[in-house]
């Protein structure tokens, strides 16, 4: 991924003064200024927690990791269990929940569904933005008695996904889920609130060739990569097979057979 948080003007700011003291904290710990006209983006904590904004008259609205309530509560309830394509591709069966790898996490929304299904799962961020979304999510989570026992099953690692990869320490992950940003120019894309915002801060996953390298070396079982589902397969090793949706894909690198 293209680090890009340095080109891009941030500043951190409290949405009301009883929050002074989390900016604060937020700033020094992202290394930003609380005070900066020419932002373009600004980190805010407010009583919603943690939340990322695009400064501007066309901005869209604000961008924060909410495993409580909205979309994340939706799917949890009625998003469909083990027959969700996510969960077939990844292996989840009777009496099978393996252990995942989702290396390139973003908001958590995957990571939460398989953890929300019984998988344990490690995610790793390597933008410090999104990571602080992460992490800011996790903690509210712990908060909600019905999302508590969810979010124990989620363990945050913040840096470079291929290093993480390459120096693993311990038993390997059962699988390592990808889902890369990739140089995709369909408008419809840049609809979601989500992409808007990422785009300028994130760039694209330039390195997802050696991202799936390494995770085909380090993964124990299978290897899962979700693609728009016109999108080309990532240069390197060919997947076995793939599992198709309305607007995406999951291609499968089969390495051993998960049982019960």
């Amino acid at each position: 991924m293209v680090e890009q948080q340095q080109q891009v003007g941030i500043r951190v700011e409290a949405l009301s003064a009883p929050f002074q003291a989390q900016a604060q904290h937020w700033a020094e710990r992202l290394g930003l200024p609380l005070v900066d006209e020419q932002a373009e983006f600004a980190v805010q904590f407010g009583g919603d927690g943690l939340q990322i904004q695009q400064l501007g008259p066309q901005a869209p609205g604000p961008v924060r990791v909410d495993f409580v309530e909205g979309q994340a509560a939706h799917r949890r309830l009625f998003g469909g269990g083990n027959g969700q394509m996510i969960a077939k591709a990844v292996g989840i069966a009777q009496g099978i929940r393996p252990q995942v790898l989702d290396a390139t996490a973003g908001l958590g929304k995957d990571a939460f569904v398989l953890a929300s299904l019984g998988c344990q799962v490690t995610l790793i961020e390597r933008q410090p933005l999104i990571a602080a979304l992460l992490e800011d999510g996790l903690v509210r989570g712990r908060l909600d008695a019905e999302v508590a026992p969810i979010v124990e099953r989620m363990r945050l690692l913040t840096g470079n996904a291929i290093e993480h990869l390459r120096n693993w320490q311990g038993e390997p992950p059962q699988v390592i889920y990808l889902d890369p940003m990739f140089p995709h120019r369909d408008k419809s894309a840049l609809v979601k609130k989500e992409m808007r915002v990422f785009r300028p801060l994130v760039g694209d996953d330039l390195d997802a060739p050696a991202l799936l390298a390494a995770a085909l070396q380090l993964a124990s079982h299978r290897v899962v990569v979700k693609r728009p589902r016109k999108a080309p397969i990532i240069d390197g090793a060919k997947p076995s097979h793939s599992i198709d949706g309305k607007s995406s894909r999951y291609d499968i690198y089969p390495k051993k057979t998960l049982k019960a």
